[in-house]
């Protein structure tokens, strides 16, 4: 192994620990750990698969972290395992059978479209929320609704996955969930299942490069904890600009490229 692999398997470990860093505090760490392995030079579709697997573990171990809030909406994470498990599955599926150069031909419109799902988030859910604001419970229309949107985001994030966190929060509260650390525990429960089923269906077709998967896996997990540690001390609005410019930056970039 000589020098530049030495650096290469460094940059992805700090990548993967600053994805697992930002998740755990912000959201958005694909935006950083994605990009990172297509420089490194693994195929597009390949770098999003392996991403999935490096990065899975720590969304578990973020769900554990909402456990009460998971316990107490169990009838709902049930209710929207389905379409979770459905979508998930039906976007990993169309992600195998998606050719290599169409897929790295639509990877700059998708991280363009996660940059800014992951800009704009927090007021497309506030006027989501502000515009839901009279009902405090969920109706039939509204739990079909959720179920609906539900399963068109976890085909969304079976097949890509960046920005899917943001599109269930806003779904969540259009349903008619009201309380917001509930709607963080649907949410983490939810991407597990999705990116879980997604994360099988990888395996089974061999589209996992697993030596970069466990070393970065390492990394996020890692990240993750030590970021939870100082997440008080962590200027939100510092690391959210720094996500949403890398990820023009990779946008820009990899349209230019072609």
């Amino acid at each position: 192994m000589d020098i530049n692999q030495i650096l290469g398997l460094v940059g992805l470990f700090l990548a993967a620990a600053a994805a697992g860093a930002i998740n755990a505090i912000a959201g958005g760490g694909s935006l950083v750990s994605f990009p990172s392995l297509v420089a490194y030079g693994i195929a597009a579709k390949l770098a999003n698969t392996t991403n999935n697997a490096a990065l899975w573990p720590g969304s578990v171990a973020g769900m554990f972290g909402f456990w009460e809030e998971v316990k107490r909406a169990k009838r709902l994470v049930a209710f929207l395992a389905i379409p979770s498990l459905l979508g998930g599955l039906f976007g990993a599926f169309l992600l195998a059978r998606t050719p290599e150069n169409l897929f790295r031909a639509l990877t700059p419109f998708l991280i363009l479209f996660a940059t800014l799902l992951f800009a704009f988030g927090g007021r497309i859910t506030k006027l989501v929320r502000r515009g839901a604001a009279e009902s405090d419970h969920i109706t039939a229309a509204g739990g079909i609704i959720g179920f609906l949107f539900q399963l068109v985001i976890a085909t969304y994030g079976g097949y890509f996955g960046a920005g899917q966190s943001i599109m269930m929060m806003s779904a969540f509260s259009i349903m008619g969930v009201r309380d917001i650390h509930e709607i963080n525990g649907l949410k983490t429960a939810s991407a597990v299942i999705v990116n879980g089923v997604a994360l099988i269906v990888f395996i089974t077709q061999g589209l996992v490069i697993w030596h970069l998967a466990l070393w970065m896996g390492v990394g996020a997990i890692l990240g993750g904890y030590f970021a939870a540690r100082i997440s008080k001390r962590v200027d939100q609005k510092v690391l959210r600009w720094t996500v949403i410019v890398i990820g023009l930056v990779v946008s820009v970039v990899l349209f230019i490229r072609g």
